[in-house]
């Protein structure tokens, strides 16, 4: 009875107040996430080297596919269950939680399997070195042994925020992050693991963050748990899941390709040590947009709730109210990274030549930061309410239709002019940034007018 109070209550509770409700939790939780992201990178250029931050670097676009084949099914899964909270269908929001738990098995299982097999020709192909591989293949081998365990422990965080429980999801991250603090280091410098030491503290801490997770989901008392009859997957629940999961899905698989072509033009212009210096900007970054995932996914059970409710008023206010924030957040990242980079680089190595690299990077990597935030909230607005297909295509904007040619076409043309080729690959990112956020803003500006013209025919 609790939880479908809790429930009832994104559909009738003060926007705002919802908002701080849910998205603090999450904000929290992703914050802490990206930090120690960070650490990691901090403990293993410190502890272990500058060409181990490159080595990391280069795990970065299987970390993404991993990533996406994640989200295909934790967002997706996540969205459904707000939406039939909404519409209380909650013998169907049962049914996909056992669903999430089946999918995450097989999907993860299999990732890590198959990744393995071909893990070197892999690493070569994003743009490994004989000097860098030995690194990124240490960690991701340990990351990939424990590939079933971070696709059930981020399904199942994602399950929690929707069914009403941000503030355990929220826990779950902490949990993993302060694990991960503690091992970290006692693995890398004490036991001497180098870099192995770092990718077994992550998935030890998402081990301990998942038997919570279970913990949680077994309570009977609660609206949804886990129990029998609700595992054997159900072709609907699948097919909606994966068709709702598909735009983080393509954009994760986007960034995947698309960090693979970074890293092979900063190779090609600049060497490994260039791939470090994105290894590093991209770190601090990807810090600014987890806050804004983390506001995003405050957001998607509110707007998911009340588009299910049809009430379009709220679902309007939840997503301006989003965005602004979002603003400010990625504002404060332009900010940092145009006034201190070189602050920044230094506290993940001691390498001169690797901090001036990433300094100048940084700058390029945020310069369009104060627009960006609106355009992440506008793509997942349109997942959030199932608009796949909208979402998919914001999700694509950037990545494929802008950044994309820009990496191909900038790097030559400037190598030919000023006979440095990398600017030409830091140059493309901000360019993207702005031209997609120009799209996206044309197609919520043309949603905004359905659904005032929804409230006009409902009143």
């Amino acid at each position: 009875m609790a939880q479908k109070i809790v429930a009832t209550e994104l559909g009738t509770e003060q926007i705002r107040k919802l908002l701080v409700q849910y998205a603090v939790p999450a904000i929290i939780a992703m914050t802490a996430s990206s930090l120690y992201n960070i650490i990691d990178s901090i403990f293993i250029g410190q502890g272990v080297g500058a060409m181990a931050i490159s080595g990391l670097a280069l795990t970065f676009p299987l970390m993404n596919l991993a990533a996406a084949f994640g989200s295909l099914v934790g967002v997706g899964a996540a969205t459904l269950i707000s939406v039939r909270l909404g519409q209380k269908d909650y013998e169907t929001a049962q049914r996909v939680l056992g669903n999430v738990v089946t999918m995450n098995l097989i999907i993860g299982f299999s990732f890590g399997i198959i990744t393995l097999l071909f893990l070197n020709p892999i690493l070569y192909f994003f743009g490994a070195s004989d000097t860098t591989i030995v690194y990124a293949r240490d960690f991701m081998t340990i990351i990939l042994l424990g590939n079933v365990v971070t696709h059930m422990y981020l399904g199942l965080n994602a399950v929690l925020r929707a069914s009403g429980h941000p503030r355990q999801a929220m826990y779950a991250t902490i949990t993993t992050v302060v694990v991960n603090t503690i091992l970290a280091p006692i693995f890398i410098y004490g036991f001497k693991w180098g870099i192995r030491g770092a990718a077994t503290a992550t998935i030890t801490a998402q081990i301990v963050s998942l038997i919570w997770q279970f913990r949680l989901l077994t309570n009977k008392n609660e609206l949804l748990h886990l129990r029998k009859g609700i595992y054997k997957l159900k072709k609907k629940i699948v097919t909606d899941s994966l068709a709702i999961g598909m735009s983080p899905f393509l954009m994760n698989l986007a960034a995947c390709f698309i960090v693979i072509l970074i890293n092979k033009g900063l190779k090609e212009y600049g060497g490994d040590l260039a791939i470090g210096a994105y290894g590093i900007a991209n770190r601090i970054g990807f810090f600014f947009v987890m806050i804004v995932i983390g506001l995003n996914q405050g957001m998607q059970p509110i707007a998911g709730y009340n588009f299910g409710a049809q009430q379009y008023d709220r679902v309007m206010k939840v997503v301006k109210l989003t965005m602004i924030g979002a603003t400010c957040v990625t504002t404060f990242g332009f900010l940092i990274g145009e006034i201190c980079p070189h602050l920044v680089a230094s506290i993940f190595t001691t390498d001169q030549q690797l901090i001036d690299l990433a300094a100048r990077g940084m700058r390029f990597v945020v310069f369009c930061f104060p627009i960006i935030g609106f355009q992440m909230v506008t793509t997942n607005f349109f997942q959030s309410i199932g608009m796949a297909s909208k979402s998919i295509f914001l999700s694509l904007t950037r990545q494929l239709l802008f950044l994309l040619p820009g990496l191909w076409i900038l790097p030559p043309i400037l190598e030919n002019i000023t006979g440095d080729g990398a600017i030409g690959v830091w140059i493309s990112m901000p360019v993207s940034d702005f031209l997609a956020t120009f799209v996206a803003a044309f197609m919520f500006r043309n949603q905004l007018k359905k659904f005032k013209a929804m409230l006009q025919i409902k009143n």
